[in-house]
C-alpha cells in the first residue's frame, strides 16, 4: 500500500523531533549523573533533575515538531509529548518488567511530558 508523500513526511518529522528529544534526555541524564558523582546529591535533588529532564526533553521535541509542521503546533507538540511518554514507559517496562511507579506518579509523568511537548509546540 502506498502512502501519500505528505503523510510520510509528517511521520519522518515526528521521528526526527523524537530523536532530538531523546538526545536531549541523554545529555541531561549524563549531566545529572556527573553532578551526582561530583556533589553526592541526595535522592530529592536527583528526582527534581529527572522531572526537569522529562519537561525539557519533551519541550525541545515539541518545539522542533511545531517548527517543522508549521500549523496546529500545539497539537503536534502534544502528540510528541504523548509519544515521548509512551516510548519512555515501554522501555521502562521492558527493562524492569514493571512500571515501577504508582498510578499517580505515572499520570504525573504523562502530564509533564504532554504539557512540555504542548508548550514547546505553542512557543515554536
Amino acid at each position: 500500500m502506498k502512502y501519500p508523500v505528505q503523510y510520510v513526511s509528517r511521520v519522518l518529522r515526528i521521528i526526527k523531533a523524537l530523536l532530538a528529544a531523546y538526545i536531549v534526555t541523554a545529555l541531561l541524564l549524563f549531566l545529572t549523573a556527573a553532578l551526582l558523582y561530583r556533589f553526592q546529591l541526595d535522592e530529592g535533588k536527583v528526582r527534581v533533575a529527572i522531572i526537569l529532564t522529562y519537561i525539557l526533553s519533551s519541550f525541545a521535541g515539541g518545539f522542533l515538531s511545531g517548527k517543522m509542521m508549521g500549523s496546529r503546533k500545539f497539537l503536534w507538540g502534544a502528540l510528541l509529548g504523548l509519544l515521548y511518554f509512551a516510548i519512555l514507559t515501554l522501555v521502562s517496562l521492558a527493562v524492569n518488567r514493571e512500571l515501577g511507579s504508582s498510578g499517580a506518579g505515572l499520570a504525573t509523568t504523562f502530564l509533564l511530558c504532554m504539557g512540555g511537548g504542548m508548550l514547546g509546540g505553542m512557543l515554536s
